[in-house]
């Protein structure tokens, strides 16, 4: 099982000194070689190490024994709730905020002149209620991050109510139930830290909610049966985790596709939209693939599936993200440094402070109300939500705008791009040729017309990109016509086909090779006059009909072009317009180059470049300090999507380049590159804008309740209030 992972479901964690808990305990069981918690998403990502490995209950049983639950993340459809039940949460915030109401409403009361001060017994009834029964939870876990000699969250809010609770009992023991002669107590302090603590956990949780819903939209899109056709024909529903590569499915107008498979009968319009952000439905006939969670249109069709389960593009797309929200960018590694020492700086700042106002006169009581406020305004939630909310918001965004972060440290590189650059086949143009010309050589003893076909008949059972350019030309010229059959088909390795049609012997053969075999351009007419020349752009994209008996000789030619993307000139525009420079690393020989840069707007173009040729361009520019991404979608662009500060494969790409970039573009849609940089470049800044946020806090806060301008009671709702506002701007990147 080496570098194998696993992925588990954790409850009970509440601040960035839980995330570091869990770590080391994973870290520690034999085996694991990484251990990667998220507080916002409450998981935990494991990568094993050298066998043997050790098993899931192993790693359940060391997060256990830290006090913190765990289940298996089996379900790739989705989260699987770690949380205990939500309505006992619900239930015991209910019990809380109702029982400290009464303690609260006087001091909110008392400046209108109204006194609704209960007694002391009643004080305490309910004080010891919300004390002792709303926050057990709080002692279970403070219990056990000091037996795992750590501190946390739960641990302040134990401490701090339990220094006010206390303070109250002891103050209400030495004077008796008569309130002439009791002294303020505060039990209002106690319950009221603990009520808003609850509210903010339960805020957090619906926060957290709200910015993993992108993605647990994306997650359920794949229905839970299909229907599969039997050898017999007939149709029978059954559960999509019984269905099989190979198996053959018939999907009605307005289902969803379960697996990932390819169209073998019928026609249809496929809505994509969930899943690259596509808007308009595309096309599906014979041989076109389709994805799980896809919506088929108008048309009922047969499948044959490809993919199924965790090998869908659907299950594959949740994966990455998942792994994405994980994963910690470089900043977050110097927030755990902090987190790990943090709780016993603040207890012993809370000490000092209790210790500081007694000496300098004060009485006893009111020095540990000046240290429960420390303990209660240091409260690190924020500390620990401000990265991973920001980073489950954000590229949860993307995910719905079709990007695929598969890198999460494009988030800290985007913003420093400078330079974009685009590989041109499949990426600026659709990789689909055409034919642009088709030339009649002088000489030849046929028309256009029949020329075109003679060349399809003899590449029709060609899977090469210019062969099925050819054959599809010469169908729409026959327009339903006799298309003439080839014979002895014969390929010539590097060099074309030949065959024998309607007792021809001709071969369609690359400019190259035809130039090898002794034959030359005679020229020839079009509607522009005589054609002589053969450029270099001919000779890139262009293929020769020839006879090659009984006499040989030229008797047409072809000249391919692929077709820009609608959406290239517009890519480059906005790339260009936020001040980053655009250039073109292209095999193609410069003439078609220039050409497609010309069309798109991109001035600088390197032509002629092999694989390693487009990353040896990146690594000098790189020499000379530009910040360079590449967008690609080939093998050959793997390379230098690996090179790249941010590799950027877009959709339809080849595998190869998917898994080396950091970055995929569901969608063949250039403009992207765009919207994957800035929504990376958002997401930084709202990390550090999170992270600024809970350091204020802090560093202004615990000053001003040592210094005795802050009570409890407001100290608990401004700690509560601090989290929530961490979790809401990350929601800001959600609505991106």
């Amino acid at each position: 099982m080496s570098g194998a992972s696993v992925d588990l479901a954790i409850g009970g964690m509440t601040c960035a000194s839980c995330v570091s808990r869990v770590e080391r305990a994973l870290r520690r069981v034999p085996g694991v070689a990484q251990a990667e918690v998220n507080l916002a998403t409450e998981r935990a990502h494991v990568t094993l190490g050298a066998d043997p490995s050790p098993d899931i209950d192993a790693l359940i049983a060391a997060i256990e024994r830290t006090g913190f639950r765990a289940v298996p993340v089996t379900d790739a459809r989705g989260p699987v709730p770690p949380a205990p039940l939500v309505t006992l949460d619900t239930w015991l915030l209910v019990v809380a905020l109702l029982l400290t109401a009464p303690l609260v409403a006087p001091m909110l009361l008392a400046p209108f002149g109204i006194d609704a001060m209960l007694g002391p017994r009643a004080q305490w009834s309910l004080a010891t209620t919300v004390q002792f029964v709303c926050g057990a939870s709080f002692y279970g876990a403070a219990w056990r991050a000091l037996r795992d000699r750590t501190g946390n969250m739960d641990l302040l809010v134990a401490l701090g109510t339990t220094a006010a609770y206390g303070l109250s009992v002891v103050l209400w023991v030495r004077h008796g139930d008569a309130t002439d002669h009791v002294p303020h107590l505060y039990f209002e302090a106690s319950a009221a830290v603990i009520a808003f603590v609850r509210l903010g956990k339960w805020l957090e949780a619906r926060a957290k909610r709200g910015t993993a819903a992108a993605l647990r939209a994306l997650a359920t899109l794949r229905p839970d049966t299909a229907r599969v056709i039997g050898a017999d024909a007939t149709e029978a529903d059954v559960a999509v985790a019984q269905v099989r590569v190979g198996d053959r499915l018939a999907v009605r107008p307005g289902e969803r596709f379960a697996v990932d498979g390819r169209i073998v009968a019928g026609a249809t319009h496929v809505d994509v939209s969930m899943l690259t952000g596509e808007p308009l439905p595309i096309a599906c006939a014979v041989g076109d693939p389709v994805r799980a969670g896809t919506v088929n249109g108008e048309g009922r069709v047969e499948v044959q599936v490809t993919g199924t389960g965790a090998e869908t593009l659907l299950a594959k797309i949740v994966r990455a993200v998942e792994s994405a929200q994980a994963k910690r960018p470089p900043i977050q590694r110097f927030v755990d440094r902090v987190a790990a020492v943090f709780v016993p700086v603040v207890v012993g700042i809370a000490l000092v402070t209790g210790l500081a106002w007694w000496v300098l006169g004060r009485d006893a009581t009111e020095a540990v109300i000046h240290a429960v406020a420390v303990l209660v305004i240091a409260c690190p939630c924020a500390l620990g939500l401000a990265t991973p909310a920001a980073i489950l918001a954000g590229t949860g965004a993307a995910a719905r705008r079709g990007v695929l972060i598969r890198d999460i440290d494009v988030i800290e590189r985007a913003h420093m791009i400078d330079v974009v650059a685009f590989d041109k086949t499949g990426t600026l143009t659709v990789g689909r040729p055409r034919v642009e010309r088709f030339d009649v050589a002088r000489g030849a003893d046929a028309p256009a017309d029949a020329l075109l076909a003679l060349a399809a008949a003899v590449q029709r059972g060609s899977e090469h990109p210019l062969a099925r350019a050819v054959v599809a030309a010469a169908d729409a010229q026959a327009d339903g016509g006799v298309v003439p059959q080839a014979i002895d088909v014969r390929a010539r390795p590097g060099e074309g086909i030949e065959g024998r049609v309607a007792g021809r012997h001709v071969a369609m053969l690359s400019v190259a090779a035809a130039r090898r075999a002794g034959f030359v351009w005679p020229g020839g007419a079009d509607a522009d006059g005589v054609v002589d020349a053969v450029d270099d752009v001919d000779a890139a994209t262009g293929a020769w009909l020839v006879e090659l008996a009984p006499q040989p000789r030229v008797l047409a030619r072809a000249t391919f072009a692929d077709t820009v993307r609608d959406t290239a000139r517009a890519a480059v525009a906005r790339l260009q317009a936020g001040g980053r420079e655009v250039v073109m690393l292209t095999g193609d020989v410069d003439g078609a180059a220039r050409a497609v840069a010309t069309a798109v707007g991109i001035d600088t173009v390197v032509a002629g470049c092999s694989p390693t040729g487009k990353a040896a361009w990146i690594a000098q520019r790189q020499a000379q300090g530009a910040r360079v991404a590449m967008v690609g979608d080939g093998i050959n662009d793997a390379v230098a999507l690996a090179q790249a500060d941010v590799g950027i494969a877009i959709g339809g790409g080849t595998d190869v380049a998917m898994q080396t970039a950091a970055v995929t573009l569901m969608h063949a849609d250039p403009r992207l590159a765009d919207v994957a940089l800035a929504l990376a470049a958002r997401t930084r800044g709202r990390i550090r804008g999170n992270l600024a946020w809970a350091f204020v806090f802090n560093v202004v806060g615990i000053p001003l309740a040592a210094a005795g301008l802050l009570s409890p009671v407001f100290a608990g709702a401004a700690m509560a209030a601090s989290s929530v506002a961490v979790l809401l701007a990350s929601l800001s990147l959600a609505r991106a």
